[in-house]
């Protein structure tokens, strides 16, 4: 008889199995986290937004079916950037600032106002037979464009001139094109995703100081314009103007009050029927709160820190230095713009405007993101070199 050969566990490390989207698991996780949070999304955008639909005389399905259409256009574009290379992006990243520069200033021209109406106070969007936000083309234009010339600056950032003075002078002109609009959140946005990825490259905590100081009077002076002021004195005591400036804040509380632990029951929301403005939109967190509670409000905050902590994987693993400080940006513009609307939601942070990735309406949010993503998955499935590797 033949002696069966005995089975023994493997000598060296583990190596899990190609998922189909790469090496290791971190491409996987990356896109079944954004499947998980995109179909929360659409399930709660429906809750949110069919009463608001109803009240405009369209139907029930108007804003998820639009908001769907926009998924599949943004999946589409996931799928593209995670099987292109993701160094082709450093080729592009000058073409990306220009166009974005142009579409911004179409927005803010006087004689454009044809395709750029005024909405809500404000000239945010471009209407070229499709209607879009430019400022949203901007955050990921800002994310490649940084990422690339640090590369090339990565020796220089002991020098305020030679290091940091080349992004300034391309951020300002981005950031004052998007406060113009106004739209004084995202131009914040976009100046904290310039800063993180500048920062990992090796920029001194010193020049931000330094130049935190001598922007601080023009930040209070922006933050001294009549409706900011207002959110910011809602936000310090919303209750000493329950039904003007503090309107949205108190709300918004009394949905996460009413959801307690396992909240009312989806669809049976009450903030919905006109109490709670933007509910499909800018409070769509306190929707989350209010149907499904402490629970449903928990899932939602593990599944944005399990795609932040994967995107940090991914970048402490990206074969280069642009790979990493690509996929620092990416996580940076998830973690920033759902921290920020959490934040609003629970009476943490100022009102801000801004979506909740994934899961706001807005298609033009939706679509960059899910490219953002794509990008994100392009790093992960180089090689999983890591910084030792590239040392």
């Amino acid at each position: 008889m033949t002696a069966r050969p005995i089975d023994v566990a493997p000598l060296g490390p583990v190596r899990l199995p190609d998922s189909g989207l790469g090496r290791g698991w971190e491409p996987a996780a990356i896109m079944g986290l954004t499947l998980l949070i995109l179909s929360i999304g659409l399930v709660m955008l429906y809750s949110a937004s069919s009463v608001y639909a109803i009240r405009q005389g369209v139907p029930d399905t108007f804003y998820v079916l639009r908001q769907a259409s926009g998924a599949l256009v943004g999946l589409g574009l996931l799928v593209t950037c995670a099987l292109l290379p993701y160094r082709l992006w450093s080729l592009v990243a000058w073409p990306m600032i220009g166009v974005s520069l142009f579409l911004l200033l179409l927005c803010v021209l006087p004689w454009t106002t044809e395709i750029a109406p005024v909405r809500n106070g404000a000239r945010r969007w471009l209407d070229l037979g499709v209607s879009f936000q430019p400022s949203e083309i901007a955050k990921v234009s800002i994310i490649v464009w940084t990422a690339a010339l640090a590369v090339k600056k990565v020796d220089d950032f002991r020098s305020l001139r030679r290091g940091l003075l080349p992004f300034l002078m391309v951020w300002a002109a981005v950031i004052g094109l998007v406060a113009l609009e106004p739209d004084f959140s995202t131009a914040l946005v976009i100046t904290a995703l310039g800063g993180v990825i500048v920062f990992v490259a090796g920029a001194r905590i010193a020049h931000f100081i330094f130049l935190g100081l001598l922007a601080a009077p023009l930040v209070m002076q922006q933050l001294a314009v009549g409706f900011r002021v207002e959110r910011i004195q809602a936000f310090l005591n919303p209750l000493a103007d329950e039904a003007g400036s503090g309107y949205q804040v108190t709300q918004s509380l009394i949905a996460f009050g009413s959801g307690g632990i396992t909240g009312v029951g989806h669809g049976q929301g009450r903030q919905k029927y006109g109490f709670l403005p933007e509910s499909h939109n800018d409070f769509i967190f306190a929707m989350i709160g209010e149907e499904w509670g402490l629970i449903g409000v928990a899932i939602v905050i593990a599944l944005y820190v399990g795609v932040i902590l994967v995107g940090f994987r991914i970048a402490s693993r990206a074969p280069d230095l642009f790979g990493e400080l690509l996929a620092v940006g990416v996580t940076s513009l998830i973690a920033i713009q759902a921290i920020l609307h959490m934040a609003v939601g629970l009476a943490l942070a100022p009102a801000t405007g801004l979506a909740l990735p994934l899961i706001s309406f807005g298609r033009s949010n939706l679509v960059i993101t899910l490219m953002a993503l794509g990008i994100l998955i392009s790093v992960a499935r180089a090689a999983p070199g890591g910084k030792a590797a590239r040392a």
